[in-house]
């Protein structure tokens, strides 16, 4: 277990916490949640003790250990993968080089005997002749091939680091974990693997993550931080997000009778009562929404941009037709002989390992790349709008404000209309003047979003667009391309957004294609049996 006792903090007038009392206990999983900038990372960071509140305290269990997924991705380059991985229980690796060192004397005396008899109880006790078959399983339930095991971790790749830190923070059953975006960098074998993880793990987890597939699968609760307070709540993220929207519409909504409120809120509760992470806690959990009152859910202060792509004219039956594409790039083919047609209202996610595949496909079919042979054609009554995963040739090195910058691309030229569009994505007031070369990663994507809702496009492709989004925009963005009437061809790593918007998926192999009518969970289980 682990808890806070009237934690606050505080940069300069900024209140970023105020007297935050909260107790985490063990056999749950809570995703904390909030707005970019609310604090999440840094709260983590007061629980882990690197960094000190104000005032109040952290309280950790009695004996209890805590294991932090670490961010420095370069603390561990002289130390062997394996090594790094058992380097996660402190104590038990520091008995190891005791030990080590011991048997290593060439004077070897009583008292070494004494000592080193000692340290060999206190290694069992911590189960620490099974500490490399653990670490081994570890790195390679996370995609660490056992050939990389004996390697420095500086000669391994930045992905391959990330998760031999994650292996890491899992290693030697901690009683309390703390992961920031643990699934960043994560293949979907490896995620899936992490979900079975923290289903079985028995301990505390606080999380932190964009992937709100990994939320609804692991989470028991949310804990939601919100103006400056962090509040509980019992289920996964749909449950708090649907029900924040729920009280939103309760509040809007204050001539509704309270009886008919509350008539809503119990068919609201039922629809998720049954839905629990862990199966274990499936009856407490139960009982415990069923308590839940009208006064426990409440409105969240979280402002959600609007995104919704209109078509200015319906496509014909005739939308795209590939034949034959192939292509190489510096020596390795990445299409090979590619065959598809798309039909009317498709909704089509691109998967396969290959990333440099999809977006290139993606920019033959644009006209930004030529294949070396095969040929595609698009129907007559077709418009498209793109979305490249690199957007960076729309704004380095542009000497443009937000609202000029979006004016090349709308045909409605005032400035009143450019900053209402802007406003509906967040960018208000003095915000719609920034240069756009100073933009984060997030506005840039919001900025490109603009341009394909203002493009009046009846075909849609996007190649990873919930990339540098929050919560709430990916949440916006995947709700606007849900409605959208028109056809979509996309990729993304984002499992929710795959399954609630592909109506058929190709997957895109060394050899062609695999094209499959089918929703991707529903894909999934078809792949498992091949």
């Amino acid at each position: 277990m682990i808890s806070t006792s009237r934690v606050s903090l505080r940069y300069g007038d900024r209140k970023l916490f105020e007297d935050v009392n909260i107790k985490f206990t063990p056999g749950n999983c809570y995703g904390l949640i909030g707005a970019n900038g609310a604090g999440k990372s840094t709260f983590l960071k007061i629980l882990s003790g690197e960094i000190e509140p104000n005032t109040g305290d952290v309280i950790l269990g009695p004996g209890k250990r805590m294991a932090v997924l670490k961010q420095d991705h370069f603390q561990f380059d002289e130390y062997k993968v394996l090594d790094t991985v058992i380097m996660g229980h402190a104590r038990l690796y520091e008995i190891m080089k005791e030990k080590d060192a011991l048997y290593a004397k060439s004077d070897f005396s009583d008292e070494d005997g004494i000592k080193a008899a000692e340290l060999e109880g206190e290694f069992a006790e911590l189960n620490g002749w099974e500490a490399e078959s653990e670490a081994a399983t570890l790195l390679m339930g996370l995609g660490i091939g056992e050939e990389l095991h004996e390697k420095l971790v500086k000669d391994i790749s930045a992905m391959e680091k990330v998760r031999v830190l994650l292996a890491q923070a899992l290693f030697g059953h901690p009683d309390v974990l703390l992961l920031d975006e643990p699934t960043n960098h994560l293949d979907l074998k490896s995620i899936n693997w992490l979900e079975d993880f923290l289903l079985d793990f028995e301990g505390t987890v606080v999380v932190i993550s964009h992937d709100r597939h990994f939320l609804n699968k692991v989470c028991t609760h949310i804990a939601d931080l919100d103006f400056g307070k962090i509040q509980l709540y019992v289920g996964n993220y749909d449950f708090w997000y649907e029900s924040s929207q729920l009280a939103l519409e309760m509040a809007k909504n204050q001539n509704k009778k309270r009886e008919e409120k509350i008539k809503e809120l119990q068919t609201f509760i039922a629809r998720f009562s049954s839905n629990a992470s862990k199966a274990k806690q499936a009856t407490s959990r139960k009982k415990l929404l069923d308590k839940i009152t009208l006064d426990d859910i409440k409105p969240s202060s979280r402002r959600y941009p609007f995104v919704g792509f209109s078509p200015d004219r319906e496509a014909g039956k005739d939308l795209l037709s590939v034949k034959g594409l192939t292509k190489t790039i510096d020596g390795e083919t990445v299409l090979n002989n590619i065959d598809f047609i798309i039909d009317k209202g498709d909704k089509i996610a691109f998967v396969g390992e290959n990333e440099i595949a999809k977006t290139t496909l993606f920019k033959i079919l644009m006209g930004e790349m030529e294949s070396d042979s095969g040929e595609y054609k698009w129907g007559v009554t077709t418009s498209q709008s793109y979305f490249p995963k690199d957007n960076s040739e729309f704004f380095n090195n542009v000497d443009l404000n937000l609202v000029d910058w979006l004016r090349q691309f709308s045909e409605e030229k005032s400035e009143s209309f450019i900053r209402g569009f802007l406003g509906r994505m967040l960018f208000s007031g003095e915000e719609a003047l920034k240069k756009v070369d100073v933009l984060s990663g997030g506005e840039r994507v919001r900025c490109m979003l603009s341009k394909m809702m203002l493009s009046g496009a009846n075909v849609l492709i996007f190649d990873e667009p919930t990339n540098h989004l929050d919560l709430e925009s990916i949440t916006a963005v995947n709700n606007g391309i849900i409605k959208f009437p028109g056809t979509i061809l996309f990729t993304s790593h984002d499992h929710q957004f795959v399954q609630t918007v592909a109506n058929r998926i190709i997957e895109i192999t060394p050899d062609g294609v695999i094209d499959k009518r089918v929703t991707y969970d529903e894909y999934l289980e078809m792949r498992k049996s091949l």
